[in-house]
């Protein structure tokens, strides 16, 4: 039996790849500090989990939900927009439950490819991005977005006869893996790019909620014109800590939305509405839960941020994500090689760069989801071992 030849164009997930790294590591008895995927450490709210306790009695949540979520999640969604954002998005059209934004975003491109169209996507950038553009068979076509450029894509350097083919832009901000967060002047840029080309914005904003120093990220959905031309992928798995529990919505564009429906009521059946109903009382009150835990994120990237500069290390400090994005040593040879040889020699594990595309290489992730003793035991290992930039 021959797997499809589409399945041959797919590289291995990124984090099944560290995954497996982990446990060979483990199996040799090291004692990992795991600074590598992004999963929360800190627990899911009580508001939620009581809720939950609740919900989960009811009958009603047994059966079948509806496909594109039940209608007091899509008017929480609503209400939760407008007073984070001050953006208006009908709960009828304008809003889809997702099962986390992840299945969101890969649907995405089913719903908007054909076999040869081109995906703009930005590098370095989630892998998700490119992986499913093949799946959907199209073109991934990598965009620069490099330090030089503040980790905003050029768009005007994009070659005529590939903006010519190209269907959908996706942007990623606050950005995994970098933590910038875009210029209001380039969110302008790219509605304005996106209508004169006749393309989608397929906006992840998965870390919205993960900000630091009270700046609060912008969406996509606030400057004119933009429900014209974009969706917005949003998650509640960072910004609740609920990343086994899967739930997520998109917004915006109601043909978009609709399209994404549309492919979704044919692959899945949807959340467990029990879950759409015990979220619904963090988004009508987040600021509280939100607050505390940036508080404690915030405490998290000076540690890893004071300790790198006291290592050589000269890096920006991020304004959101729970991320880090750093250069590897002058000495190493490339991205990967320095992950395997810091998690052999000090039981670290960091994500090489070159996993998130071309321009990572040369950069590695520090993921922040650890307790703070860890991430002092880390810093305290890098210099036990003489690691320096």
């Amino acid at each position: 039996m021959k797997p499809s030849q589409r399945i041959k164009k797919i590289p291995p997930y990124l984090f099944a790849m560290i995954d497996q790294t982990k446990a060979a590591a483990q199996a040799k008895g090291i004692d990992i500090i795991d600074l590598g995927i992004g999963d929360p450490d800190l627990p899911t709210p009580d508001l939620i989990i009581e809720a939950m306790a609740t919900a989960i009695r009811n009958p009603a949540n047994h059966q079948y939900p509806p496909y594109q979520g039940t209608a007091s999640f899509r008017e929480a969604v609503s209400r939760w927009m407008n007073r984070r954002f001050g953006v208006s998005v009908d709960p009828q059209t304008e809003v889809l439950s997702l099962i986390g934004s992840k299945e969101g975003i890969a649907h995405s491109f089913l719903a908007y490819l054909d076999e040869g169209d081109i995906a703009l996507l930005p590098d370095p950038g989630y892998p998700a991005y490119q992986v499913n553009t093949l799946i959907a068979g199209g073109i991934p076509y990598l965009v620069p977005a490099t330090a030089e450029t503040q980790y905003e894509p050029d768009l005007d350097a994009i070659p005529s006869d590939i903006v010519a083919k190209a269907k959908v832009l996706f942007l990623n901000y606050p950005s995994n893996p970098t933590g910038a967060v875009a210029s209001d002047a380039f969110y302008e840029r790219a509605i304005a790019f996106a209508t004169q080309h006749d393309i989608l914005i397929c906006m992840d904003v998965a870390y919205s909620e993960v900000y630091f120093d009270g700046r609060r990220p912008r969406s996509i959905l606030e400057f004119e014109g933009a429900k014209a031309v974009a969706i917005e992928f949003h998650t509640l798995s960072k910004t609740f800590n609920m990343t086994g529990w899967r739930i997520g919505m998109a917004v915006g564009n109601a043909t978009a939305v609709q399209a994404l429906g549309k492919i979704k009521t044919n692959m899945d059946s949807g959340i467990f509405k029990a879950i759409q109903d015990a979220v619904i009382p963090a988004m009508d009150d987040p600021d509280a839960i939100i607050d505390a835990q940036n508080a404690i994120y915030q405490v998290r990237r000076d540690i890893i941020v004071d300790g790198l500069t006291q290592l050589g290390w000269s890096i920006p400090t991020p304004a959101a994500t729970f991320y880090i994005w750093a250069p590897i040593p002058r000495w190493a040879q490339n991205s990967e090689s320095f992950a395997i040889d810091l998690l052999n020699q000090t039981g670290i594990l960091v994500v090489p760069g070159n996993g998130y595309g071309p321009r990572g290489e040369g950069y590695f992730r520090i993921s922040i989801t650890s307790p703070d003793q860890r991430l002092h035991e880390a810093i305290a290992r890098l210099t036990q071992h003489g690691i320096r930039y």
